[in-house]
């Protein structure tokens, strides 16, 4: 068995990665932490990198079809991990979850129909649709007593009209790192087919549940669910290879399928670029023994960071997650407006995170962190976590 190293440091200034590089862009500074951009500090699997060096190898980087082994290493992957049996025709490649959540709504909504997302969430859901011109129906979610959330379905019930046609999941949930239990996803299944609502099922995080959790593809928890969705996966969470555009939808319904995947045909959306169904077969084919190390390793930070804030910042609490290597931090004992926090972060503790109010309004007093780094500088951003705090008390 290898053994991987997520201990090693790897200096990614100079590779034009967005989490140094828009440092100065967003915060003004350079001199901060960046634990913001969901993508991890480990190197990219080598058995990854070297399928893309094989290919390179080959002087023409001409027009190629896609490999034969694409979509069995697909629907062997979902198979194993998901118990979900999937379809060839089902799967399309899409060029980016976001871009598929934009091309479904122009795909299949009218102008005037609106689309209803869970905050706090994934920002995206709510800018992309804005721009595109449809109106965003806010239900948010209930925080529960443990400090995590369930979804509010009497508020979805309230918020809900005639022109709401369309609802994005954030399944397992960003930030809040939910593995939504089959219950929850049966009853929305329910209400939104009950009302013709296409359910958009984020699943980026689907391969990265942690501490004994369960990822439930939506799609499976009925056969409701299974005629109103399409399904976005990818590889690029889990093995670090976002740069390597390489996501998928599954879409099990005809009519759905043939009104998406059509419009996706007509402008050669579907059509993946050389590299992405390469890294994709290698994932999906060699890379199970090096997730099982990284999500150990991401939990054993996971705990680093729950013991560090009990033991020495209490007034900072960890929700810990179900799934993913982000930890939504709730400061709400800080008793700082939302100004105060960003600047208590980024020029105290000089440390770049994502403000909760990026989510949404229900965000507000929260910010989130990526642990997917390796263990010196957790220690390092937690260290400089507590000085600011030190200092925060003196004033």
């Amino acid at each position: 068995m290898t053994h991987y190293d997520f201990n090693l440091t790897i200096n990614r200034k100079g590779s034009g990665d967005i989490k140094n590089e828009w440092l100065k862009k967003l915060w003004g500074r350079e001199d901060l932490i960046p634990l913001w951009v969901a993508d991890m500090d480990f190197a990219t699997p080598p058995f990854i990198l070297d399928a893309l060096k094989q290919r390179l190898e080959h002087p023409i980087l001409g027009y190629t079809s896609i490999p034969q082994e694409y979509y069995p290493s697909i629907i062997q992957w979902v198979k194993d991990h998901h118990q979900w049996t999937i379809k060839k025709e089902w799967i399309a490649y899409i060029p980016g979850i976001v871009k598929g959540i934009g091309f479904a709504i122009n795909a299949l909504l009218k102008q005037d129909e609106k689309v209803i997302i869970q905050p706090p969430v994934y920002h995206p859901f709510r800018i992309t649709t804005e721009a595109n011109g449809h109106e965003v129906v806010n239900n948010p979610l209930k925080r529960i007593e443990n400090g995590t959330y369930e979804m509010d379905f009497d508020n979805l019930a309230e918020v809900y009209d005639e022109k709401c046609r369309m609802l994005i999941l954030c399944n397992p949930h960003n930030p809040g790192g939910i593995c939504w239990p089959e219950s929850t996803l049966k009853r929305l299944a329910d209400f939104c087919h009950e009302r013709n609502i296409i359910v958009i099922s984020d699943e980026i995080h689907a391969d990265m549940a942690l501490f004994d959790n369960k990822h439930i593809p939506f799609a499976t928890v009925s056969n409701e669910a299974a005629n109103i969705s399409i399904t976005f996966q990818a590889p690029t969470k889990t093995f670090n290879i976002a740069g390597v555009v390489s996501s998928y939808a599954i879409v099990p319904n005809d009519d759905l399928r043939d009104k998406y995947y059509g419009w996706l045909r007509a402008n050669e959306l579907d059509a993946p670029a050389l590299f992405a169904p390469i890294a994709t077969i290698a994932a999906f084919t060699q890379g199970e023994e090096w997730r099982k190390q990284m999500l150990d390793y991401v939990e054993q930070n996971i705990i680093f960071v729950e013991d560090y804030c009990r033991q020495h910042i209490p007034q900072i609490k960890p929700i810990r997650p179900q799934a993913s290597f982000l930890i939504w931090l709730d400061c709400q004992d800080l008793k700082l407006t939302h100004e105060e926090l960003k600047d208590f972060f980024t020029n105290q503790a000089r440390l770049a995170l994502n403000d909760g109010e990026t989510f949404g309004k229900e965000g507000s007093g929260f910010m989130r962190i990526n642990v997917g780094t390796p263990r010196s500088i957790l220690e390092q951003a937690m260290e400089q976590l507590v000085k600011a705090m030190k200092e925060h008390i003196k004033r």
